[in-house]
């Protein structure tokens, strides 16, 4: 029995409860639990990441933020490494948005660089699921004010996962969004 597999298993479950009820914001509505199964395929299968504890984490990445699941109950379940890559990038939601953006782009560089993969591949995720289709109430002008803020975040990620950033910098680079090193 691989117990990666089981533990992934498992991982993909809990996530799959915890959102299922949440709908993406495009015009499919698409089933949420999309997004973290997305994320953590983009490290797999792009960044050639195996690290579990990461995979599983990306899975999770939302749980804290976006439903009733707490860290201890993450710690729990998973353990406190997968805890602690979640607890990194968890948005706190008690701030005004502006300000959790402005948090993001300050504390990218001061995360793990387990949390810094999972922040990675969500970004590429969010971006690339933004070409794919304007968020419904989103203006054009939100979806570009939307990449310059994600690549000032993934400014402080460099240096992490070349593969992925090379990927976000091309993304970048269609949308005229200079990355700065």
């Amino acid at each position: 029995m691989n117990l990666d597999a089981v533990l992934l298993i498992e991982t993909v479950n809990f996530a799959a409860e915890k959102h299922r009820n949440q709908r993406r914001k495009d015009e499919e509505r698409t089933p949420y639990i999309n997004h973290p199964i997305g994320v953590a395929r983009i490290l797999s299968h792009e960044g050639g990441v195996t690290d579990i504890e990461v995979l599983q984490a990306a899975l999770l990445h939302d749980t804290v933020e976006d439903t009733d699941t707490s860290l201890a109950e993450l710690e729990e379940k998973f353990g406190l490494t997968v805890a602690r890559i979640v607890q990194e990038v968890t948005d706190d939601k008690s701030l005004p948005k502006q300000e959790r953006k402005r948090q993001q782009v300050e504390h990218a560089s001061h995360c793990s660089r387990q949390a810094k993969l999972v922040k990675l591949a969500d970004k590429l995720y969010n971006l690339r699921d933004l070409n794919r289709s304007t968020p419904l109430g989103w203006t054009a002008e939100r979806v570009q004010e939307y990449f310059v803020w994600a690549s000032e975040v993934v400014k402080g990620l460099k240096g992490t996962n070349s593969s992925l950033e090379e990927k976000l910098e091309e993304l970048f680079r269609q949308r005229g969004v200079h990355l700065a090193t």
